[in-house]
């Protein structure tokens, strides 16, 4: 056996539609739903003997609702977006389109004066590798989806463009076994440690 790291997606806390950057705001009562009705097969998750979660709300409260009693990790924070926080991707097009296009073309690229996607996918990996592990441990946190997609990426040494291709559904559970430098893709059934 081998140190697993489950990741498990936040709940949703607004309609995709009307997503913004860096945003945190509590789950929605479709959100709260959702957890409730997939809690008995996340359940056995909690077994885990380390278990954390990004700061925010929709997190926290995933994680609380699901009983894991997770433990914030500032690191596991999504993606410092400068200026563009709070408002969606449309409204950032329609008064700063070339920057736009620079931030995706570009993973080492910060326009909106946070941080770059290299940058963040380099923080949630450095996070994974410094976790403490032993041999056959368990480790899960529960995060923002775009947490996931750095993880992942990062996990499978995939150019930082590739983090766009990473699609995290809510309450969906993310595999990672190995350690530091050394992470592997876990495709499992169900969720397992």
């Amino acid at each position: 056996m081998t140190f697993r790291l489950t990741l498990i997606a936040s709940a949703r806390s607004t309609s995709r539609l009307a997503e913004r950057f860096d945003d945190d705001r509590p789950l929605d009562p479709g959100g709260w739903r959702e957890v409730e009705r997939v809690a008995p097969t996340l359940l056995p998750l909690a077994a885990a003997e380390l278990r954390y979660c990004s700061p925010s709300a929709r997190s926290r409260e995933t994680g609380d609702i699901l009983g894991f009693m997770p433990l914030a990790q500032p690191a596991l924070r999504d993606c410092d977006m400068g200026r563009w926080r709070g408002r969606t991707l449309e409204e950032v097009m329609m008064g700063e389109p070339r920057a736009v296009d620079a931030w995706l073309a570009d993973p080492g690229s910060a326009p909106h004066g946070g941080e770059s996607l290299f940058a963040f996918i380099n923080r949630v990996g450095d996070w994974m590798d410094t976790r403490p592990v032993e041999r056959d441990g368990r480790m899960l946190a529960v995060a923002d989806a775009g947490v996931i997609r750095a993880a992942v990426t990062y996990a499978m040494k995939a150019p930082p463009h590739c983090y766009w291709n990473v699609d995290v559904l809510p309450l969906s559970t993310t595999t990672l076994t190995g350690g530091a430098g050394k992470w592997r893709l876990c495709v499992d059934r169900e969720a397992q440690l």
